[in-house]
């Protein structure tokens, strides 16, 4: 038997995956356009993407309050959080630094959208959360070994960010049946 969440929070959580998808979009966008070097904008955008995140996961854990995973949830609030801060610091010793960083965030916070996507399996809308966070698991793996190469460069990163967004769209559409009673 399967637990059934209440539409108000598969509404909740299918307007922040919309969120989540549009800002990845326009993120990955700039960081494409601004990816050649480590430029004030590049930088506060790198610095961004965690924290916008960590904001998502407190909407995340608020909307879905005693019905989630909300201990993971926090946890993914702290790792973001600190990887922003990580990020800032990163920048100043340049593009590898700035990988080694992503990357080891990027394997973190897979494995904890993993946890939740796995909680979650119940919702039409996470199965794509739990190949997303096996994904980022792999993705941050391939940014620290591309840090130790020479030609390092930011623009993976907007592609992960993409594909990243793609999962929450997919998410986001899936949760429509729960929103619809199925």
């Amino acid at each position: 038997m399967t637990a059934v969440i209440p539409s108000t929070v598969a509404v909740s959580l299918r307007r922040l995956y919309f969120t989540r998808f549009a800002f990845a979009l326009i993120w990955a966008g700039l960081l494409a356009a601004t990816a050649s070097s480590l430029t004030p904008i590049s930088i506060a955008l790198l610095v961004l993407y965690p924290l916008f995140d960590g904001v998502a996961a407190v909407v995340d854990a608020r909307s879905s309050k005693d019905k989630g995973p909300t201990l993971s949830l926090y946890a993914n609030i702290a790792i973001s959080w600190l990887t922003a801060a990580g990020l800032a610091v990163a920048t100043s010793s340049g593009i590898p630094a700035v990988l080694r960083v992503w990357g080891a965030w990027a394997i973190v916070s897979g494995v904890t959208q993993l946890a939740v996507g796995v909680i979650r399996r119940h919702l039409d809308g996470h199965w794509p959360m739990i190949l997303s966070g096996g994904i980022s698991v792999v993705a941050g793996s391939s940014f620290i070994l591309q840090a130790g190469q020479e030609g390092a460069s930011l623009l993976n990163l907007a592609g992960y960010a993409t594909l990243g967004g793609l999962f929450f769209l997919a998410s986001a559409l899936r949760l429509g049946r729960a929103t619809r009673g199925r």
